[in-house]
């Protein structure tokens, strides 16, 4: 649990509570928002080839993911980690220009 602290540059187990409680939540939310979308998109667990399905949906899931993460992290008072936690993600992605000043 400390090389974890250390890594992430929390200080109190608190926080790494917190923080892995906000994970949970925003991917259960995650999931829970991309249900209706798929079906407003006519994609339907019934109707289509699950070969194709679970791919739209994790490909659905993950923006959503990015997008709420620190939301989600601002409600539970970890805005600052899950922020510098995004932007470590997306730059190694390739999308870091997002974050970069002009």
């Amino acid at each position: 649990m400390e090389k974890l602290k250390a890594r992430w540059g929390i200080t109190s187990n608190i926080q790494i509570f917190l923080i892995f409680i906000v994970f949970a939540i925003n991917g259960s939310f995650a999931a829970w928002v991309a249900d209706p979308l798929t079906a407003l998109f006519g994609i339907s667990k019934s109707l289509t080839n699950g070969f194709i399905y679970w791919p739209l949906r994790i490909i659905l899931i993950f923006p959503i993911y990015q997008l709420t993460l620190p939301i989600v992290g601002f409600l539970f008072g970890q805005f600052k980690f899950f922020w510098n936690f995004e932007k470590k993600l997306l730059s190694r992605l390739g999308l870091g220009f997002l974050f970069k000043k002009k």
